[in-house]
């Protein structure tokens, strides 16, 4: 395995294991008697079907022929682009996987739950590709979770640096615009149970939970693996990848996902059961209370605890960006801002007493670094031991100096609010203000001297001492996502910059015989990772449209007529009327990536 350029970080292994072209070789023998016996079907056994619509039309289609995709296709090119998967019979289907039979069938976009699981499944299997090739190692478990995805993967040896994602993250790119075909195969069990020796894992699932005569294997590239599916046409609709949040991870972040639900006896390890059950949502389960996590730490503790620590595990940082609930009382509900399901970016930090001045310093950076993003202000302020305080006053004397001491590096202006600390430790309260000058909490900078103690967490100090407690740091930077939402959506007055707008461009054609080449430059936007629309609406007039794009709150208006589609080009104008004129839609592509890559918070008037 080599090295990256200087950095230590991984690059693709040359040659790939052995076990990925012996894979490769049986697969492709079985594909080839696969497509064999799927063209024989397609001539002797086709026969007309009816598929049905979910509006209640019929199309007429072919069994073993015709495809979910041609019928898209059949009724625009611009639904088949955006389609994600189809469901036949209410059952999630591939999308060039031919119908066998009269059906119904649905065509599910990005919005449905289902095409998300879709997409972010599909997501992992590119990845696993890119682990593959990487590390070389066996692939384990690889499923789509809320929002995202993960793979585990077995090393015999060796492990992951931080150094090597940028490789792995740009190897998923590469193979998304190789447009890797996702190719959908049914084989004999004792097959696959061959074709997977050199897994254990894999077999180990053939023989425990695979009780019938064959099951499914997808393939992208030179990634085989054991899957249900279904999954996107090819990985080219995969539009991007981030295999870990930049920040977090450049911050020496893990990002980590703990359960949803746990049962009582942790909450009440942690003390929260004792003052906090009310606000949680329980539950019997065989005859013991379970609850939906209202917070993180619990469960960071338990991860923390579960092999033993010396001083060079302290300083371990886990970001969990997991769904909370919280079983808040109707009258404190307020839009966003006070919601019962919601998330944070929470992160806890696990750290030696001495290293909390340090820590806290890059909390406050990080802090800094995120909200000059948005263009926030804040305030700060130092809250101290309360009376009713647990713990030994020596350990809060330090531990607050340390704070202090960061603050003042930090060089921003910081009051002192004695007395207001959490009965567990000290904090520093961070508040941002919004438009109209309200100040909001978001941000929390929290220690924790009694979550250690309760779960008894220890380490190996540097004297060989191994009941030393580390100290938790709670952290979070923008807090509940939803409240910071409500807060920028305010602070925006609705017109979102550039780089933030769920409405960047929105395509307007002067008229019906321009409608095809509004639909094209809308999909060259769209391609190029910008949300673009397309107003073809025969019922409004040409003003009407702009007046509409602007009253939406569209960053930029291309107007495209005879002239521009002749030429190639769009007419641009911004949601506050601001004509820039006539360019190529290469140049304006290139320039509102630059502008929405720059976070500029005036890119119609930068443009």
């Amino acid at each position: 395995m080599k090295d990256g350029a200087g950095d230590g970080g991984r690059t693709e292994l040359n040659p790939w294991p052995a076990f990925i072209n012996d894979r490769l070789e049986m697969y492709n023998k079985l594909k080839a008697e696969h497509d064999a016996l799927l063209a024989e079907r397609a001539a002797n056994d086709s026969k007309p079907i009816k598929v049905t619509l979910p509006d209640g039309k019929q199309v007429d289609a072919e069994s073993w022929k015709t495809t979910p995709y041609q019928i898209a296709c059949g009724i625009s090119q611009g639904l088949a682009d955006n389609t994600v998967i189809a469901k036949v019979n209410k059952m999630v289907w591939d999308l060039d996987r031919p119908l066998e039979e009269d059906c119904t069938l649905e065509l599910l976009k990005f919005e449905d739950e289902e095409a998300q699981a879709v997409y972010w499944h599909s997501s992992a299997h590119i990845m696993g590709e890119a682990m593959e090739r990487i590390y070389g190692g066996c692939l384990c478990y690889g499923p789509p979770i809320e929002n995202g995805f993960y793979y585990d993967m077995f090393l015999e040896e060796g492990g992951v640096s931080s150094n090597d994602f940028s490789a792995l993250e740009a190897l998923c790119k590469k193979i998304m615009k190789e447009k890797q075909a996702f190719e959908r195969l049914e084989v004999k069990k004792e097959t696959l149970l061959e074709m997977f020796k050199y897994n254990k894992f894999k077999c180990r699932i053939l023989n425990e939970k695979v009780n019938t005569p064959t099951t499914t294997v997808y393939r992208c590239g030179p990634l085989i693996d054991l899957c249900r599916g279904p999954h996107v046409r090819h990985t080219g609709k995969i539009k991007t990848i981030k295999i870990h949040k930049s920040e977090y991870r450049k911050r020496g972040f893990q990002e980590v996902v703990t359960p949803n639900v746990f049962n009582s006896k942790l909450w009440i390890t942690s003390g929260h059961w004792q003052h906090y059950s009310d606000n949680m949502f329980s539950f019997e389960v065989e005859k013991e209370i379970f609850a939906l996590k209202p917070m993180n730490c619990p469960g960071h503790c338990l991860m923390f605890d579960h092999r033993p620590r010396s001083w060079r595990g302290v300083g371990r940082r886990l970001a969990d960006f997991g769904v909370l609930h919280r079983n808040e009382l109707s009258g404190a509900l307020t839009g966003l801002t006070r919601v019962r399901r919601f998330q944070q970016d929470d992160a806890h930090i696990f750290c030696a007493m001495e290293q909390i001045e340090e820590e806290i310093k890059s909390c406050l950076q990080f802090l800094r670094t995120v909200y000059d993003v948005f263009g926030f202000s804040f305030k700060l302020n130092l809250s101290t031991r309360p009376e009713k305080y647990l713990g030994d006053i020596e350990v809060w004397n330090q531990a607050e100096k340390q704070l202090e001491n960061s603050l003042n590096d930090f060089g921003e202006k910081w009051e002192l609010n004695p007395g207001d600390g959490a009965f567990y430790g000290p904090k520093i309260d961070i508040q941002i203000k919004d438009a109209i000058g309200r100040y909001h909490q978001c941000a929390t900078i929290q220690l924790d001297f009694q979550l250690p103690v309760r779960f008894n967490l220890t380490f190996v100090s540097h004297d060989g001492n191994d009941k030393t407690r580390p100290v938790i740091i709670h952290r979070a930077i923008l807090g509940s996502v939803e409240r910071m939402i409500a807060i920028l959506t305010e602070n925006y007055g609705g017109k979102w910059p550039l780089w933030l707008s769920p409405q960047q461009v929105m395509v307007i054609p002067v008229g019906p015989t321009c409608d095809e080449y509004a639909q094209k430059v809308r999909q060259q936007f769209h391609n190029a990772g910008l949300m673009a629309d397309v107003d073809v609406d025969p019922g409004c007039t040409l003003n009407k449209k702009i007046r509409n794009a602007q009253l939406a709150q569209y960053n930029f208006i291309l107007v495209v007529g005879e002239k521009e589609k002749a030429s190639g080009t769009v007419n641009i104008r911004t949601r506050d009327n601001k004509v820039h004129g006539e360019r190529t839609i290469a140049d304006t592509v290139e320039r509102l990536l630059e502008l929405k890559g720059s976070r500029s918070r005036q890119a119609e008037e930068e443009f």
